[in-house]
This record gives structure tokens, sequence and C-alpha cells, in this order.
């Protein structure tokens, strides 16, 4: 083993890749404050405005927007069952995950992992 070689560093554009992608997933969390929109208005606008410069992002943009679709039919879903009660507590438990799923993407997309959302419907592949 030869000690005296530098250690291996990852290219700056990756760490920068890795960080807007970590921005990507948590910006999905703006649609817990008072302006819900923008929970999904900037995740998207990051993913196309981005997705040309930093080849990395294409991947994550289109997870996030599969898991955004799949949470929008769930939700409406589970609004329309509110009616038979069951809806309530699946709500709540949509309402967990979206926070919780972001959370971890965001994590993985920092150490430079792509996650698929579970229970995502792949609109997009």
């Amino acid at each position: 083993m030869n000690y005296n070689q530098p250690p291996i560093m990852r290219p700056p554009q990756n760490e920068a890749t890795n960080q807007t992608a970590m921005l990507l997933h948590l910006s999905q969390l703006l649609g817990h404050t008072a302006i819900p929109v923008l929970g999904w208005l900037v995740p998207i606008l990051i993913w196309q405005f981005k997705k040309n410069e930093m080849p990395g992002i294409d991947a994550h943009g289109k997870s996030v927007a599969n898991w955004m679709l799949t949470e929008l039919i769930a939700g409406v879903i589970f609004g329309f069952l509110c009616f038979f009660l069951i809806g309530f507590p699946l709500l709540f438990a949509l309402y967990i995950l979206g926070i919780i799923f972001p959370i971890i993407g965001g994590i993985k997309a920092n150490n430079g992992e792509v996650w698929d959302y579970p229970l995502t419907i792949k609109f997009f592949k």
C-alpha cells in the first residue's frame, strides 16, 4: 500500500449536483407552510431548470414528480373516503409520509443516491 498518494476527491460538480438534488427533495416541504403551492412549484422549477445543466438531477426530478402525482391521487381518493370515515386516518398517514419521504430522499440525494419513493406510481421513467 502506498500512503504517499493523495486521497481520491469527488469532482465539485458531483457535490453541487448532490446539494441541488437534496434541495429538490426538501423543497416539497414548502407545501406544509402558509403557501402550499410552493411545495409543488419549487421542486418542478428546480428540476426543469437544472436537469440539462446537471445530469443527475433528472432522475431525482422524476422521482419527486412521481411521488407528488401519487400523493395527489391518493389525497383525492382518501378525501372521498372521508365520507366513510376511513379516509381521515389515511389522510393523516399520507400527510406524515409527505413529510418523511422528502426528508429521506433529501438525505439520500446528498449522499449521491437516487431514492425512489415507496408506494409510488411510475408516471415518469
